[in-house]
């Protein structure tokens, strides 16, 4: 069994910074990308930043320049620092790896639990 657990969530000001972090555990074999993804009230689900197991990036329009992705590879993990931050940015945001366990060659999508980011003053 594999557990996404995140942390790093909570309240700050326009302009602000966090750091949200998410590390799998459990029955992990291999990673290969990991991301962001957030929710906000009413809306879908959209991705914030993706990583590769090699460590190329990608971010969504609204957040280049103003969020990092980064992982340890190590400790399966994945880490997003978010700064300049606005009140658009108040979601839920989600944790998501592509992984396979020890019991199946296939990768699959796992999920952290959410955490929630609001920005506002």
């Amino acid at each position: 069994q594999v557990h996404m657990v995140e942390s790093g969530g909570g309240t700050v000001q326009p302009g602000g910074s966090l750091r949200l972090s998410c590390t799998a555990s459990g029955a992990t074999f291999a990673i290969s990308a990991m991301g962001w993804y957030r929710q906000a009230t009413g809306k879908e689900r959209d991705l914030v930043a993706s990583v590769s197991r090699s460590g190329d990036t990608h971010y969504a329009d609204s957040v280049k320049g103003r969020f990092a992705i980064s992982r340890d590879n190590v400790k399966n993990a994945v880490y997003l620092q978010m700064n300049s931050l606005k009140p658009e940015d108040t979601a839920v945001y989600y944790c998501n790896a592509a992984l396979r366990t020890y019991s199946s060659p296939t990768f699959y999508d796992y999920w952290g639990q959410g955490t929630q980011v609001t920005v506002n003053s």
